[in-house]
């Protein structure tokens, strides 16, 4: 329990973030001193709090078990490593993921993806929580039905970081725009270009209004209050998606802001706004604690 009270403690404190693996004490300071980390590395090295927590990862044992198994092999390249077979120095790893932990030491959020090479950026994890500071890269878009602020969460990037683009919109008095459901017009979203080495997942939209059109007695969905749209992008983590952005320092991610407005007595022509952000792009760090 000792590790599980350090984490509460931490939690206390109000410390932003800490990291735990499986590595031993000595191998997580050498490892913190080479790539200049300064938030805490806390050891787990017997993974009695990566099983407590349920996120052992079985996969290793289970591959030097199974031999050949191809479908093994695949799950093995996905969730563990997509270099060299598995050994016994796998044994007791977690699948990656972020907790969200009170003052108490409660989980009050989790974010895990689907592969292993994949991480939410802390920006991203602190956006789709509302707990994030000033925009960064802010595109202020303004006509004549609202008001918009479309920004990403992170300004630099990695291979295999997923973050996250943000449109805060307020529509002007009166307006109102469409949200999912809306059948017969077209529904506020924000589009962006596809790319290689790049992976959009679905918009999320907040709850909507019911909005009774007098005109033609008609109930749809809708928003007519301040709302915010969030749409995840993957920089994949593939080899392919790695050879794809090898040696680039910039990454430009390009789209639209589109949607229709009405007031109580017109409905206007659909309107299309570019955006676009670029964003720096890291080296990926393949070094391992050893």
């Amino acid at each position: 329990m000792e590790l599980q009270h350090h984490l509460g403690e931490l939690a206390r404190q109000g410390l932003g973030v800490a990291a735990i693996s499986y590595d031993p004490p000595e191998t997580l300071a050498a490892f913190a001193l080479a790539q200049q980390i300064t938030f805490p590395l806390l050891s787990d090295a017997d993974s009695a709090t990566i099983r407590r927590y349920g996120i052992l990862n079985p996969l290793p044992e289970l591959a030097i078990a199974g031999g050949d198994d191809p479908a093994l092999k695949a799950e093995l390249q996905r969730y563990v490593s997509a270099v060299g077979p598995p050994n016994s120095r796998m044994a007791g790893m977690a699948f990656p993921g972020t907790f969200v932990v009170d003052r108490q030491g409660r989980v009050t959020s989790r974010f895990f993806e689907e592969s292993y090479v994949e991480r939410n950026t802390i920006s991203s994890v602190m956006l789709k929580l509302g707990t994030a500071g000033a925009p960064v890269n802010a595109l202020k878009l303004s006509t004549p039905h609202l008001e918009a602020t479309a920004f990403p969460s992170d300004a630099e990037v990695a291979v295999g970081n997923r973050f996250t683009i943000a449109v805060d919109v307020t529509p002007g008095p009166g307006i109102h725009v469409y949200a999912p459901g809306a059948a017969g017009y077209r529904v506020i979203t924000l589009a962006v270009a596809e790319q290689p080495a790049i992976r959009v997942l679905p918009i999320q939209y907040p709850p909507a209004e019911t909005y009774l059109f007098a005109p033609l007695n008609e109930r749809v969905a809708a928003y007519q209050k301040p709302f915010r749209l969030l749409r995840e992008v993957v920089v994949e983590g593939t080899p392919q998606a790695q050879a794809a952005l090898r040696g680039q320092t910039a990454l430009t991610i390009a789209g639209t802001l589109e949607y229709q407005a009405c007031d109580d007595k017109v409905c206007f022509n659909p309107v299309t706004l570019p955006v676009s952000w670029t964003l720096s792009v890291r080296p990926l760090v393949t070094a391992r604690p050893r």
